[in-house]
């Protein structure tokens, strides 16, 4: 299993269409139900912060990729945002119901 962690800064008029885009995503996640993957996203108090965390069951198996949300997502990231993501692996040391336990 790895997790990765994403964080990134909208500009500020892009942050809902942002938003608007990550709903997408997790509806088609909801629809679809892929196994082995764990995602969720936060958006921060300031507004235009959004935090990405997702964990693999198979690390060669990336679920995520293949969604038509995802690609619509990423399409034109690089545009809604002020400077590129910080993308970071973590080690999980605890959790508690996070990842559905």
């Amino acid at each position: 299993m790895s997790t990765h962690i994403i964080r990134y800064e909208t500009k500020p008029d892009q942050a809902e269409e942002n938003q608007r885009l990550t709903e997408a995503v997790f509806e088609q996640l909801n629809a679809e139900k892929p196994e082995g993957l764990h995602y969720a996203t936060f958006r921060m108090e300031d507004g235009v912060s959004f935090v990405h965390i997702v964990s693999y069951d198979d690390d060669d198996a990336d679920p995520l990729r293949p969604l038509t949300a995802f690609k619509a997502f990423q399409q034109d990231a690089a545009e809604r945002m002020v400077a590129p993501p910080q993308r970071g692996s973590a080690t999980v040391v605890g959790s508690y119901r996070f990842f559905g336990e």
